[in-house]
């Protein structure tokens, strides 16, 4: 709409600027004054009306035709004086006088007006399009901070869990807040910021909002970006305003989101220093702790990316404390499934703590998705209750990405991939060091063709040597069942190989794990210029000959682990061969069918559980009536699975 309102003024402007720069001096009856008199000192004009100084009549046919090619009337612009009325008179021509038109006096004052008013008022409506709609035509420097109140914020501490740490610090403030004399008895003094550090998805944001609505007091809450504008010294000019309306509301509690747009470090780019990116950080510098004090005003910020943050953002005394919002552990995803299912209905057969147990290295954020998946998932399928299945395929759908049953595979590829697959699964559950392996598929899912998933059996916080050694074989596993079997290598090891690389120059190069480098530290150099580096080439803080002897190190170690996936499927051949044609029936198997297929050595035990699976879940469809149009009959399609990577663990 408002676009509409541009191009029409724009349209109004063009043709009204267009009559008045149409030249009118073509008119072939306008002559000049003098020849007017001349004319009627001839006798040559038969009639002529005076309105003002503007002077309209007709002349003698005679003459009209010898002097104007037959055009009688004429107009011109000229005073009247009475000499002229006299010769008209002696000439016997017809006069009289009409007094000027007003009106017409204004028409031509707003004809010059109108054009001016209108590109003022287009001026005006585009400068407060720059602000958004949200002040007037000049307030670029007001701050753009929303005051949030209990009737649009209904986040408690109550509606956050897996944090513990984080809510006990921020809990500090809160009780500071509403009685500011227990801690101020001993001398005491309210910290002036927060910093709120975490991966994206954790529930920095969360906490905030869990903040307003605990507070009691006012809560202004804005973006990092909101500060940053093109004109210099605007968003220095908002943080004075927004800090003005924190005094006058005193105590209250600021929160800037991502506030890594607005503090980064300073110096750090191609340009020079006093861009309005950092005019704006050395005001919020200055009203966080400079000259003049701000008792009362706590400001809470949140980024994901505190490693870019200017140092004198981070000293005390600007924000005193800094609290890490980490992934929850076992313990808080179970709480916080359980805050996300609230309001989804759940069978009986749901088990949170599996599911929380299934899920490591999921955020807060991961979590919510999953349960919203299974929702869908669960209405899609028409029923009333979100089952232990619902939940399942959600999170293999959030962990490995949709199923692409549409897929078209030639039978050629689809047993190679089994054998891929297998090879990954037999050399991680032939090693005692490995995460357990929860599921194999062939089934197309996401960019993959094929995915081998492991899950820690518990929450893993470091790596031994071994177990990322046992890692490196499980990513050649699939490679080396390739080569075992059909004596051919095939693109499909390309992530698998990518990935043990990356990891073994990290055991290299910066955990110290190889005895031929030893215990030091040969990261590259970070020369990043946008994060306060030099802008020249990238350097190695190490030799050239140093770099020669990483290189061998990395090389003997990946291949090293090739060898040992090698031996382990050839002394297991029989197996290998047994779960491929497990994968090539039924496409996929979970660790229960696994167990079953090296227990007993061949697929009868996997039938006969997936026929009771079968017969199980007919019954339950047959007892439950449709809720919605969609059929309770899920037909599922067969389809071929392809070449896939090794789904990595949490720590990757």
């Amino acid at each position: 709409m408002r676009a509409w309102i541009i191009w029409g003024a724009i349209v109004i402007l063009l043709v009204i600027a267009f009559n008045i720069l149409t030249d009118h001096s073509a008119d072939s009856s306008q002559i000049k004054f003098s020849e007017f008199r001349q004319a009627a000192a001839a006798g040559d004009i038969k009639s002529v009306e005076f309105k003002g100084l503007e002077v309209s009549g007709v002349f003698n046919e005679d003459y009209a035709e010898a002097e104007h090619g037959g055009s009688a009337t004429f107009k011109t612009v000229g005073p009247v004086g009475e000499d002229l009325q006299d010769v008209l008179t002696a000439n016997g021509a017809i006069y009289s006088f009409e007094k000027a038109d007003k009106d017409a006096i204004w028409q031509q004052i707003l004809i010059t007006l109108i054009p001016l008013l209108l590109i003022g008022a287009v001026v005006i409506f585009l400068m407060r399009q720059m602000q958004g709609g949200s002040g007037k035509a000049m307030s670029f420097g007001k701050s753009r901070a929303r005051l949030l109140n209990e009737s649009n914020n209904k986040v408690t501490f109550n509606d956050i869990a897996g944090i513990e740490e984080a809510k006990e610090e921020l809990q500090e403030i809160v009780e500071f807040l509403k009685s500011p004399k227990k801690f101020t008895r001993l001398g005491g003094r309210i910290p002036k910021g927060v910093l709120l550090m975490g991966k994206p998805g954790t529930g920095k944001t969360l906490l905030a909002r869990g903040v307003a609505g605990e507070a009691g007091v006012p809560f202004y809450s804005i973006a990092g970006s909101d500060f940053v504008e093109m004109f210099v010294g605007v968003g220095a000019s908002r943080v004075r305003d927004l800090f003005e309306q924190g005094k006058k509301n005193a105590p209250c509690i600021i929160f800037i989101d991502e506030i890594d747009a607005v503090g980064r470090q300073r110096g750090s780019g191609m340009g020079g220093g006093h861009d309005e990116r950092e005019q704006t950080l050395n005001q919020l510098l200055v009203e966080m702790d400079g000259f003049e004090s701000n008792e009362g005003v706590i400001l809470i910020a949140a980024t994901n990316r505190p490693d870019v943050l200017d140092p004198a953002l981070l000293r005390p005394g600007r924000f005193d404390r800094r609290v890490v919002v980490p992934p929850p552990d076992v313990r808080g995803r179970k709480l916080i499934l359980e805050i996300h299912s609230r309001r989804t209905p759940l069978a009986k057969d749901v088990d949170l703590a599996g599911i929380a147990r299934g899920t490591p290295g999921f955020s807060g954020a991961d979590l919510e998705n999953l349960v919203n998946e299974a929702a869908l998932l669960a209405a899609r399928r028409g029923q009333d209750r979100v089952t232990l299945a619902d939940l399942e395929d959600a999170k293999d759908k959030v962990m490995m990405g949709a199923e692409r049953k549409s897929a078209v595979i030639s039978e050629a590829e689809k047993r190679v991939t089994a054998y891929h697959e297998a090879g990954h699964a037999l050399v991680a559950i032939l090693q005692d060091a490995t995460d357990p392996v929860h599921k194999v598929t062939i089934i197309p899912r996401g960019r993959a063709l094929g995915v081998t998933q492991q899950l820690p059996a518990e929450d893993r916080h470091s790596m031994t040597r071994k177990y990322v050694l046992q890692r490196l074989a499980v990513m050649m596993g699939g490679r080396a069942a390739e080569l075992i079997v059909f004596d051919e290598i095939t693109t499909g090891a390309g992530n698998d190989i990518q990935v043990a690389t990356d990891m073994t120059r990290k055991m290299v190069c910066e955990w110290g794990m190889s005895d031929t480098i030893g215990p030091l530290s040969y990261a590259d150099g970070d020369n990043n210029p946008f994060l306060g580096g030099g802008g020249g080439p990238t350097t190695r803080p190490y030799s050239e000959a140093i770099a020669q002897d990483i290189d061998a190190e990395v090389k003997r170690i990946v291949m090293e682990q090739h060898d040992v996936a090698v031996n382990l499927l050839r002394d297991n051949l029989d197996t290998l061969e047994l779960m491929a044609q497990g994968l090539l029936e039924f496409e996929a198997l979970d660790a229960p069918e696994l167990k079953l297929l090296m227990e007993d050595g061949h697929l009868e035990g996997i039938r006969k559980r997936r026929e009771e699976i079968e017969r199980i879940r007919t019954a339950d469809e047959d007892e439950r009536t449709p809720k919605s149009g969609f059929s309770t009959k899920i037909k599922e399609k067969k389809s071929p699975g392809g070449l896939g990577t090794l789904a990595p663990s949490a720590n990757s």
